[in-house]
């Protein structure tokens, strides 16, 4: 396609000497219209635009009464400005005043007007007003002036939405486009972080909006699409990527979406009206955008996701964009605003300079949940469209606490969450003060209170929390945050330094638990259709023994002299763990052999987290020293559900009848095996469910280090032997018809326990 239109490409080139002149605001949007009125031969053009109020108002016209700029508006569906900012879509009319939705407002002198054309000021789907032409005469305007029209209102859109856009618009900060707004999420990661924006995944902004040459941005086009599709190709036919299951489904969407003529020749076409090739995709996709976003059907506005990312990728081919931002560029107050996240991508940013994390489609049990309330980083997920909804820089606050975002805030909304950070830095001092005292119930019952770790930056948490030692340290986080496989000295002098800065606290290691979603970037993953239930963990490891022979190796060596537990995770029958131990005993003895000293005492043991090894609790507690609970994915295995799906990860309670059944029956037959056993999922970290597992029977208990203060309180208020005697007849099939978590909490507010 070879074509020039000279009309459009001649009013961007005046506009682009619009902007540029140093004149006021209103001069700037009175000179717009005039120019715009101008090249579609129109006798009246007018700008209106969307309020915080939402409210359309009118901010410049030519030829209609110029008195009523500023004092006309019109309610969003009101009218046939309303409408069009409602549906998002142009309106062309050879008759206005016969449409139904035809509303006169006489302060402006528009009925003498019959043609009538509006386009929708659109900005990443979002409307920020509406662009009106009209004609006395009777006449339908042409699919070139709507295309032109509409090209024009992009250039309009970037102006309402700049990034100060006071500088253009007196009442700027009235606009919708800058408006604050409070969204409900879920909270994930307790407290309160204020900050700015940063997108994980940054949308590429297109500055460079007019173009010089149409021919030039048409090759431009032609090779950033071959590109993109070369690039999908490689992916499909990689080894890395499965024939079928749904990440194939998606690269297959994608392609399709790639090679579609009509998408591709919509772009050119608006390259024809004058845009750079990077700005007919914004401007393909805006529309595109607009109308998924009020489509019913819920399967097409869930693929506005892959729309959004391909059209991102070929953004960043247009103009070598990265995916991220990078370390020096992050802010000391950022706010990561992302879709979803890994927790690797977590590791990645600075920990001094993140405030707060929102996402799109997290929940609670996560990895990037897990690694934030590790890191004592608030955060809030299932953010309905958040991360189109802001810009990089945008103000905003992410209350963990409640799960409410607040975007763009005005002054006093910032200075009560300022207060409430405040407040909250006063109840962690009072925390703090408990840290030294004894975790024992107001009966006697002795509560140990351990910490989850992962890092070396978790270890200073054993002290400032008063930790009782560490419960779980997660081997496989350092593994996840280096760039190439750690060698066999790294590993070692990492665990020395666990074990030194633990001092006579009792440390638990976990071999590494990676597979499924936990990928580590120099290993070539392997696509599964269950990767949560496929080849991960232990299994992993005992089919690739020399990755488990050299961690066990470096855990022997680091803990020398002292006494080292080691635990093996996703142990699904006895006969695993027991491979598993006979591979440490040939480390062990391959040590000894070669001068190495080794550990005074060795403590096996293992997870309890896959179903199938509660038919054998009796036999595992035969052979294992220790075992701890994993409840985050023994609660999803038994319930059938996703963890990272925020359809069904919320749909099943932990504090349910059943599962608390299955948590009892673990308890009891590891006291009769006389067993030490700890529970190490999400639940042991949150007040009102640790209540519930101190009742159940459970002694040790470990957690995030920000949890261990609000815990403590709890069970220092508790009677854990009076609560055992009300809960667990309520267990009892057929003899509970309630919430359980009303009546824990029921009680805990009768007893004035914290929870």
């Amino acid at each position: 396609m070879r074509r020039t239109l000279a009309g459009p490409r001649l009013l961007l080139r005046r506009l682009r000497e619009v902007m540029a002149e140093e004149i006021s605001p209103q001069e700037r949007l009175d000179k717009i219209v005039v120019l715009i009125a101008a090249n579609m031969v129109a006798e009246v053009c007018s700008i209106y635009l969307l309020r915080a109020d939402r409210q359309l108002e009118l901010f410049a016209t030519e030829g209609l009464n110029r008195t009523a700029v500023h004092r006309t508006s019109l309610r969003l569906g009101e009218g046939l400005v309303g409408l069009i900012a409602a549906e998002a879509e142009p309106l062309n009319l050879t008759d206005a005043s016969a449409h139904p939705s035809f509303a006169y407002k006489p302060e402006t002198g528009e009925e003498i007007y019959h043609s009538f054309l509006g386009v929708p000021v659109l900005r990443a789907g979002q409307t920020l007003g509406v662009l009106v032409v009209q004609n006395r005469a009777k006449r339908t305007y042409t699919d070139e002036e709507i295309e032109a029209l509409q090209t024009t209102a992009m250039v309009i859109a970037e102006m309402v939405a700049a990034r100060e856009p006071g500088a253009m618009f007196p009442q700027a900060n009235q606009l919708d486009a800058r408006r604050t707004m409070q969204i409900e999420g879920q909270p994930l990661a307790d407290g309160v972080g204020l900050g700015e924006v940063v997108l994980h995944e940054p949308r590429v902004v297109v500055t460079n909006l007019i173009a010089e040459d149409a021919n030039t941005e048409l090759d431009r086009l032609e090779a950033a699409v071959d590109k993109l599709r070369l690039s999908l190709d490689r992916m499909l036919a990689s080894r890395d990527v499965a024939h079928h299951g749904e990440h194939r489904d998606v690269l297959e969407a994608y392609r399709m979406f790639a090679n579609d003529r009509g998408w591709v020749r919509r772009i050119e076409e608006a390259i024809g009206n004058g845009l750079t090739a990077e700005a007919a995709v914004e401007k393909v996709q805006n529309d595109t955008r607009a109308r998924m976003m009020r489509q019913t059907d819920p399967y097409l506005r869930e693929r506005l996701h892959d729309i959004d990312d391909l059209t991102n990728r070929l953004l960043r081919e247009l103009v070598g964009v990265p995916m991220s931002i990078s370390a020096k560029d992050l802010p000391k107050d950022a706010i990561i605003v992302a879709r979803n996240m890994g927790a690797a991508e977590l590791l990645d940013y600075e920990r001094g300079r993140v405030r707060g994390l929102v996402f799109e489609e997290a929940g609670p049990t996560s990895h990037a949940t897990i690694i934030a309330r590790a890191l004592g980083i608030p955060a809030v997920g299932q953010v309905a469209g958040v991360t189109s909804l802001c810009e990089s820089g945008d103000s905003i606050i992410a209350d963990g606490s409640t799960g409410v975002v607040q975007l763009r805030p005005p002054t006093d909304v910032q200075n009560a969450y300022a207060e409430k950070v405040r407040f909250r830095a006063r109840r962690q001092a009072q925390y703090k003060r408990l840290r030294h005292r004894p975790s024992v119930t107001l009966d006697g019952e002795e509560i140990s209170l351990m910490l989850n770790a992962g890092l070396t930056v978790d270890l200073p948490h054993l002290e400032e929390a008063g930790a009782a030692g560490i419960g779980l340290f997660r081997t496989e986080i350092p593994f996840m945050v280096a760039q190439t496989f750690p060698r066999m000295r790294e590993q070692t002098g990492l665990y020395e330094n666990v074990i030194s800065a633990a001092g006579e606290r009792p440390v638990v290691f976990r071999t590494l638990d990676i597979g499924g979603d936990k990928v580590l970037p120099y290993l070539r993953a392997v696509q599964e259709e269950n990767p949560a239930m496929g080849w991960r963990a232990v299994r992993l490891g005992l089919d690739r023994p020399a990755l488990l022979r050299t961690q066990q190796r470096a855990l022997l060596r680091a803990s020398a002299g002292r006494r080292l537990r080691l635990m093996f995770p996703m142990v699904t029958e006895t006969g695993e763990f027991e491979q598993a131990r006979a591979i440490l005993e040939r480390d062990k003895l391959h040590l000894k052999k070669h001068g190495h000293d080794v550990p005074a005492e060795i403590k096996l043991g293992t997870m309890i987290e896959v179903p199938s090894l509660l038919f054998e609790l009796d036999e595992l507690f035969r052979i294992v020293d220790f075992a701890s609970v994993g409840s985050n994915d023994l609660f999803h295995f038994l319930t059938a559900t996703d963890r990272g799906n925020p359809r069904v990860a919320e749909r099943y309670d932990a504090m349910s009848a059943p599962f608390l059944r299955v948590l009892k029956t673990i308890v009891d037959r590891a006291a009769v095996a006389d067993v030490p056993l700890s529970i190490c999922g999400e639940m042991a970290g949150r007040p009102l469910e640790a209540m519930a597992l101190i009742a159940l029977g459970y002694r040790t208990l470990s957690m995030s280090p920000s949890a261990i203060g609000p815990v403590k309180a709890m069970l220092r208020k508790l009677k854990a032997n009076e609560l055992r005697a009300r809960l667990l007849p309520r267990l009892e099939a057929g003899r509970w018809d309630g919430d359980l978590r009303l009546f824990l909490k029921s009680y805990a507010d009768d007893q004035n326990i914290p929870v």
